[in-house]
Parts: structure tokens; C-alpha cells; sequence
């Protein structure tokens, strides 16, 4: 096998290890605020890792009156993902900020894509309402017409505006357009 499959198949045992580890932590935690110690604890790392992570902007924890660093879920969600970047793909503070930032430029895509595709919806079930009152329309105007014909004399009467003309129009006054809204 080749450096480069050994790497990949490294990578992919990896992958699938901290998707597990990561699992088991979202399982024991309990819903609240975390310490610095808590969470320095949790990931297996030293506060000062932490520290540095808050100082380049990556997590920012709320802080408690006595200027305690509360650390939430999304704190939490957040430094998992550094961690994973950094010590599991080897990517570089740089690296991982700009995996950050493109990863916020594409959930607001992401929303702005679905934004259109609801209003397209939204325009297409409106256009296909109105299709069907005009179906609906027109059918009641056949039926009416079947009706007429059917209820009068043997000879079949059909309305003057849908009489065919046969021929070239007499004059531009024969030519008449009419527009459903």
C-alpha cells in the first residue's frame, strides 16, 4: 500500500474515532455553562489552549459578574470543531479561520438559496391556482355550451363568438382578441 492510501486510511480511522469521541462528549454533557476548566478538562487540553482560541476571535464565552469565561453549547460545538481542524487535519490557526469564515459564508447562501426556492414555490403554487380557475372556467363554459345544445332543437346552435370563420377576415374590424387576466 502506498504513503498516500496508509495516510488515507489514517485519516478515515480518525475521522470516524473523534466522530465517536465527539458523540460520547455531546451525550454526558449536561445542558448549561462551562468553566474554563470544565471545558479545558473535557477536550483534554490546557486552559491556556482555550485562552488562545477566545484571543483570535474562534469562541467567544459569555462572562459572569465576577468576570468568570461561561462557555455554552454553541462554545462547546464551536471548539469541537477547531479541535477537530487543528489536531485531527492538521490545519493551522490561519487555515482554520478562513474554514470558519467560509463555512458562515456558506449557511448564509445556504439561507439566501432557500429564501428563493420558498418565494419560487410560493410564486408557482399562485400561478397554478390560477391555471385552475381557468380550467375550471373554461369547462364551465363548454359545459354550458354541451348544456345549451343538448336542451335545444335537433339543429346544433353555436354561440357567434365561437362560430367558425372560414376564409380571409372582410376587414381588420372581423379580428377581435380577448385576454383572461
Amino acid at each position: 500500500m502506498g504513503k498516500m492510501a496508509q495516510k488515507s486510511g489514517r485519516l478515515a480511522s480518525a475521522d470516524v474515532r473523534i466522530k465517536q469521541i465527539v458523540m460520547t462528549m455531546k451525550f454526558r454533557r449536561k445542558k448549561g455553562y462551562f468553566s474554563i476548566s470544565a471545558v479545558a478538562k473535557m477536550f483534554s487540553i490546557h486552559q491556556q489552549t482555550v485562552r488562545a482560541y477566545e484571543n483570535q476571535g474562534f469562541i467567544t464565552p459569555k462572562r459572569s459578574d465576577g468576570n468568570t469565561r461561561l462557555f455554552s453549547e454553541e462554545d462547546i460545538d464551536r471548539l469541537e470543531e477547531i479541535m477537530y481542524l487543528t489536531h485531527e487535519l492538521g490545519i493551522n490557526m490561519a487555515g482554520v479561520e478562513m474554514v470558519l469564515k467560509l463555512k458562515k459564508q456558506i449557511a448564509k447562501m445556504q439561507r439566501e438559496m432557500n429564501k428563493i426556492f420558498d418565494e419560487t414555490h410560493d410564486e408557482l403554487d399562485k400561478e397554478a391556482e390560477l391555471s385552475k380557475r381557468a380550467v375550471q372556467e373554461s369547462a364551465g363554459k363548454l359545459l354550458s355550451i354541451k348544456q345549451n345544445d343538448t336542451s335545444g332543437s335537433d339543429a346544433k346552435q353555436i354561440p357567434a363568438e365561437l362560430e367558425p370563420h372560414h376564409g380571409p377576415p372582410r376587414s381588420n374590424d372581423d379580428w377581435e382578441l380577448e385576454f383572461d387576466e
